[in-house]
């Protein structure tokens, strides 16, 4: 495998940078409405924010490609590209969440288990289901006081995301085979 020029390396980078700048801001932003909009519909808006933000990673293999001046982007190297780029925006996700966790929601987990209880006790669950889900919530603050564990578990929430736009990105975007497009000028 061939080195990356520097001129497609700061296209990573940047478009890395601006990903997870997005995500970090939309989260800072949904910050001080938590409280009015709750945890459903947080964890939607914050999904959605991935989402958009790993609209970078389409916009990067999108500006690798038109770098290389007509030589064919192979689904390879277009994943790979994507890959980096999505790696870089999730370290951002989690700096920014670990950030936020520490400084901001250090009760997070206790606030996040009594909504999961309240939700299991209207809908009319059993009691041993309550109970059953009263350890499985003690367990995960267990596992989450773990930093590194925090930092795995926050890294996988977007990381799916990221991985499947990098696959369309890769699959969209490809020239292997068929002929490249023109550079933009």
């Amino acid at each position: 495998m061939t080195a990356m020029p520097s001129s497609q390396r700061k296209i990573v980078l940047t478009f890395g940078c601006l990903s997870g700048l997005l995500s970090a801001a939309m989260m800072y932003a949904v910050l001080p409405f938590l409280d009015q909009i709750g945890f459903d519909r947080a964890a939607f808006v914050g999904y959605t924010a991935i989402v958009i933000s790993f609209l970078f990673v389409f916009f990067g293999v999108r500006a690798y490609r038109d770098r290389l001046n007509g030589a064919p982007l192979t689904f390879g190297r277009a994943f790979g590209v994507g890959l980096m780029i999505t790696l870089i925006s999730c370290v951002f996700y989690v700096v920014a969440w670990q950030v936020m966790y520490h400084y901001f929601l250090p009760d997070f987990i206790d606030q996040y288990s009594a909504h999961v209880l309240e939700k299991l006790r209207a809908s009319g669950a059993a009691q041993a289901v309550i109970d059953a889900q009263t350890q499985e919530m003690a367990y995960f603050k267990d596992l989450y006081a773990n930093p590194i564990v925090a930092i795995a578990l926050t890294f996988i929430e977007p990381f799916p995301v990221g991985l499947l736009v990098t696959l369309i990105s890769a699959v969209t975007l490809r020239t292997r085979g068929r002929k490249a497009a023109p550079a933009a000028r």
